[in-house]
């Protein structure tokens, strides 16, 4: 844990007097940083006996309270296993770790005999106890028209996309809105819980759009404006990499299977995942160099052009059709993780290698290299997987200048073409 963590947890546990012995009313600073550093070792010990054990349960201090953490049965689906958590109602002070010991042996042999139970271990206070059953039942009935929609996109992709775009909004609605009856308010607040331009709120906005629809419920007329999409912010559109950066950028990266990674994303613009998800026989030497991403992917099968077309050469990509084990082996089995834990191991080993950039930048620097080459705003959204809409928020910048340099270009094209068929120029050049 670093010195702004400690700084922040400190922060937290100076405001919240629950966490203070009762013994002291008014305990001194230097009294609560002692309690915290006691907490930490004791939690850093238990968790170093689950390591050695080879149990991936985790106690962790959240704040002033305690959880468990670690692959848990989903709850409505107990058969699937995914990395969850289970808050205990307790203190992280030494009451509570000793309660916590106990209730973690209790855990672990639930989980050994198959006896695990999330009735067990929800509070009667927890709020998730109080929400409003009829809501629960049109997300459910939502969810069914969501998974039985579209079948020319896989089931993989459908749970990876509910899983990751759908579930964690609606189940915020649902905290919001507790006992109470839905409404448009309450699609407001669940939106404004989330931090303006970042991508949550605007993946929050088109989550709860979709859900509105379905239920007939009118939200907002300014919904879209609220949502304030993720995309480049108009503080940082200037610092993306341009195509020398780019270059020598992808000679820190040590490792070959790697560069490709990184050479396939700059030339293409492919999403993190989607390196890992395309069809790259089309690569040979006498190619035509147009990948087609799978539908495995997140919106579907689409075909990419590479700008620039030399980068194929320049990166070496060809090697990708004639070695299938060219890229770095990791887990791609969509039965046993998803697409963006998939996408996360790219931008894990971006900072493994302490690169400058993020693997959104080449994306972003794909997209705006097409904007300056003049290729049709509907063409590169279709390459890049997404809607034209999105296209032209995230990248209005550069299609803006575009346009008035196209219409500034046309109106001095004009202007010259007056001149030359002057009365005065043709006089000069002899002309009738």
């Amino acid at each position: 844990m670093n010195s702004l963590q400690v700084k922040k947890s400190l922060l937290q546990i100076c405001t919240c007097m629950s966490f203070c012995y009762k013994r002291e009313r008014n305990p001194s600073r230097q009294h609560l940083i002692l309690i915290y550093m006691e907490a930490v070792k004791e939690i850093e010990d238990i968790n170093k006996g689950l390591i050695e054990k080879g149990i991936k349960i985790r106690l962790e201090k959240r704040g002033s309270s305690l959880n468990f953490r670690g692959p848990l049965p989903i709850s409505d689906e107990p058969k699937e296993i995914k990395d969850q958590r289970i808050s205990l109602g307790l203190n992280a002070n030494k009451e509570g770790i000793s309660k916590a010991k106990k209730l973690l042996e209790l855990l672990l042999l639930q989980l050994h005999h198959g006896q695990f139970n999330w009735k067990n271990w929800k509070s009667n206070k927890s709020r998730k106890e109080i929400k409003n059953q009829s809501l629960i039942k049109k997300i459910d009935d939502f969810k069914l028209v969501f998974f039985n929609q579209s079948q020319s996109i896989l089931q993989s992709s459908k749970k990876s996309t509910w899983d990751y775009a759908y579930k964690p909004y609606l189940r915020r609605l649902q905290e919001i809105s507790g006992s109470k009856e839905l409404n448009s308010d309450m699609f407001c607040q669940t939106l404004k819980s989330y931090r303006e331009s970042s991508r949550s709120r605007q993946q929050c906005a088109s989550t709860l759009n979709v859900f509105a629809k379905y239920l007939n419920l009118d939200l907002p007329s300014n919904w879209k404006a609220l949502g304030s999409g993720y995309g480049l912010k108009k503080y940082n559109f200037r610092e993306l990499p341009n195509d020398e950066l780019i270059k020598e950028i992808s000679e820190l990266i040590p490792n070959h299977k790697w560069k490709l990674v990184y050479g396939l994303m700059a030339t293409y613009g492919l999403r993190n995942h989607e390196v890992f998800f395309s069809d790259y026989s089309s690569l040979l030497i006498n190619g035509d160099h147009i990948l087609r991403v799978l539908p495995t992917t997140k919106t579907g099968e689409h075909q990419v052009w590479p700008f620039h077309p030399e980068w194929v050469d320049f990166f070496g990509l060809s090697e990708l059709a004639e070695d299938k084990n060219s890229l770095p082996n990791i887990n791609i089995d969509l039965n046993e993780t998803t697409l963006q834990q998939v996408g996360r191991r790219v931008s894990e080993q971006f900072k493994r290698y302490n690169l400058p950039i993020k693997p959104y930048d080449l994306r972003h620097a794909w997209a705006i290299r097409t904007v300056h080459i003049g290729l049709p705003d509907t063409v590169s959204a279709r390459m890049m997987g997404h809607s034209v809409s999105i296209h032209n928020r995230t990248y209005h910048h550069w299609i803006t200048r575009r346009d008035q340099q196209q219409a500034v270009d046309t109106a001095l094209s004009r202007k010259n073409l007056i001149t030359l068929n002057s009365p005065k120029t043709n006089k000069l050049l002899n002309i009738g």
